[in-house]
This record gives structure tokens, sequence and C-alpha cells, in this order.
């Protein structure tokens, strides 16, 4: 199935794994969790070493369809608008210039345009997401102290 994305004209591949590939594709979402293991690809007789970013694409890929989920992947650009960086947080679009005018993104200019990039968001995304792990642990560990809460906090560290 092919889609767009919003305000972008690049195709997306969405990916289910077939009843026949299963086993197949469990088999080898073991083999690629195999710390240490390099992955090697076999093509017309030349075998050429994985890259590392390649590997990790693929362990993901392959762990989702091991578990059932549909796949696709999204081509990002390297600066994105701030339209688009609000879609990837899943904030508003003026939320997001807040955050830009407060410092808490890099961003840079071009002509009277913002753009952020890619990997100034995404360490704003962990840090983001860190903190929240944090404070609900927090949270968690108070409200077990007080007797309201049963389940163990160290699972939310996962």
């Amino acid at each position: 199935m092919k889609t767009i994305i919003s305000g972008q004209n690049l195709p997306v591949e969405s990916v289910m794994a077939q009843e026949n590939e299963t086993s197949s594709i469990k088999h080898l979402e073991k083999i690629l969790q195999l710390e240490g293991s390099l992955a090697k690809l076999v093509g017309n007789g030349e075998e050429i070493t994985i890259p590392e970013s390649v590997y990790q694409v693929l362990r993901q890929a392959v762990h989702a369809m091991a578990s059932g989920k549909v796949i696709s992947i999204v081509i990002q650009e390297r600066e994105l608008t701030t339209q688009q960086a609000a879609e990837m947080l899943n904030v508003s679009r003026p939320y997001l210039i807040k955050l830009l005018e407060q410092g808490e993104i890099p961003y840079i200019r071009v002509g009277t345009h913002r753009r952020v990039r890619f990997e100034d968001l995404m360490k704003y995304k962990q840090q983001r997401d860190n903190k929240r792990r944090k404070g609900l642990k927090e949270l968690t560990e108070f409200l077990q102290d007080e007797g309201f809460y049963d389940e163990d906090s160290s699972k939310l560290d996962q």
C-alpha cells in the first residue's frame, strides 16, 4: 500500500509479513538479537558487511514484523519545517514555535522560515521522554510509599 505523507511527495510503502514468512522472520529476529554478530549480505557472489545504521533499521523492522505489526519507512529530510517537526513531536505548530523561541530546540532560519535539524529534534524528544519517565517513576514510588499503588516502579525503566 502506498500513501503520501502530509506535505511530502515521498511514497511510503507499508509492508506486512505474509503467513508463510512468519517462521523465517522469527528466526531472523533471533539471529539479529545476538550481541556482537555482524550481519552480512551476499549477492552476485559478493559479500558485504551491513553498516551499523542499516543493521539497526533492519533489527527494528524485523522485530516489528515478528510481532505481527505492519511497518512503514518514512524518509525524513535532515532539516524539517516547523509543521513537520510539530507533527513528529505530536504537538501543535504554535507550541513548537514557543519551544524554539525559548531555546528548548535549536533552529536555523532560511529566509523568513525556521528549520529544525532532525538530530536536534530527536535529542529534544529523547530528553522530554526521559523526563516524563523519571516523573512517572517518582510519582509511582511516592504512591507506593503511601500505599496507594501496588506495582513495582522498576518496571517503568523499560
